[in-house]
């Protein structure tokens, strides 16, 4: 994407808002402060009936949030400034299980994993799904999750898939299972987008998660049609964990569901989020991060989104902490 200037991060490769097309819905203003409301039912058939197979393939992907290391030395300052201020809220450990219970898990077959399609089946592959929108004119797409919740209806994904430069985005639709330009599951449509208080008022890279309200398709809540992820808020640091996305730049089309896994570290440079070797690409921002993932059932414990890397450490992926405010943001989303 060009032209973004981002308070906290350069506008180098935005992961997750991924996708720019010729053809375009109408976008409000670029400097529109407020979400949409609830969408009007003939404004979110319209929203699902614009996007169809042939422009969901030729959406092109945005690039990755990233950080350059110029940054670094201004937010290392700010940081011993105000240390407290540069610390990610944290409460109880908390878990939501999936909506289908769990098998035992099988020995570890492909872990770690830098990057590669995801074979191993299982409910992962109808909750994480690509997800598109309208910004600044132009046609972008996203990664997001499906996640158990009160309403059935609630998608997570990546603060800037929801919001950017001050922007909400609009027409915004979530195609769980997404394939080839395929939607096996549906074109879902958001009532509602939400995302943290900190990436609302200043897109503070740390609380880059969001999230969505899609009301029911052919009578069907989200999670009855495709089941629904667990969600786990204060998990801690230095985790096995499985990153899961659609991304679309090269050597990735798009196509397909793509996945790493690893041991992840803590971020001691700019952030304090979760990091993992990974080589997802544009348009795999937003994809969720497992805790527990079981490979035979495909289910796990949501605890982070793909989000943005260091421009001077190729093939790492951040993902921001599930502390107290991604926890407050999923109860609000799940309350909706």
């Amino acid at each position: 994407m060009s032209g973004r200037a981002s308070a906290r991060v350069t506008a180098a490769a935005l992961l997750a808002a991924g996708t720019l097309c010729a053809t375009a819905l109408q976008a409000p203003a670029a400097g529109a402060a407020e979400p949409p409301g609830a969408a009007a039912e003939q404004n979110a058939k319209k929203a699902a009936a614009f996007w169809t197979a042939d422009r969901m393939r030729a959406a092109k992907p945005l690039d990755l949030l990233s950080v350059a290391r110029k940054k670094l030395t201004a937010a290392a300052a700010r940081a011993a400034a105000a240390p407290a201020a540069h610390t990610v809220p944290r409460g109880k450990k908390a878990a939501v299980p999936p909506t289908l219970p769990s098998l035992p898990s099988p020995a570890l077959k492909t872990f770690p994993q830098p990057g590669g399609p995801w074979t191993g089946g299982g409910k992962v592959t109808s909750t994480a799904g690509r997800v598109f929108f309208t910004y600044q004119g132009r046609q972008a797409s996203c990664s997001g999750d499906a996640v158990t919740s009160k309403n059935g209806s609630t998608v997570l994904t990546a603060g800037h898939c929801v919001k950017l430069d001050g922007a909400w985005h609009t027409n915004w639709i979530f195609v769980p299972g997404y394939h080839d330009g395929q939607a096996p599951h549906g074109k879902w449509a958001a009532s509602k987008t939400l995302t943290t208080p900190q990436w609302k008022a200043k897109e503070d890279i740390n609380y880059d998660v969001g999230a969505a309200v899609v009301p029911p398709v052919d009578g069907k809540r989200l999670t009855d049609a495709v089941g629904g992820q667990g969600v786990a808020f204060n998990t801690g640091y230095n985790k096995k964990m499985y990153a899961f996305g659609y991304p679309a730049a090269a050597p990735y089309d798009g196509s397909k569901l793509i996945y790493c896994s690893g041991v992840t570290i803590k971020d001691s440079l700019f952030s304090k989020d979760h990091g993992m070797a990974c080589n997802m690409t544009g348009g795999s921002s937003g994809g969720p991060w497992f805790t527990k993932f079981d490979e035979k059932t495909g289910t796990g414990l949501q605890s982070s989104v793909n989000s943005f890397g260091y421009t001077f450490l190729p093939n790492t992926m951040f993902g921001p902490y599930f502390g107290a405010d991604a926890k407050n943001l999923y109860n609000e989303a799940q309350g909706s």
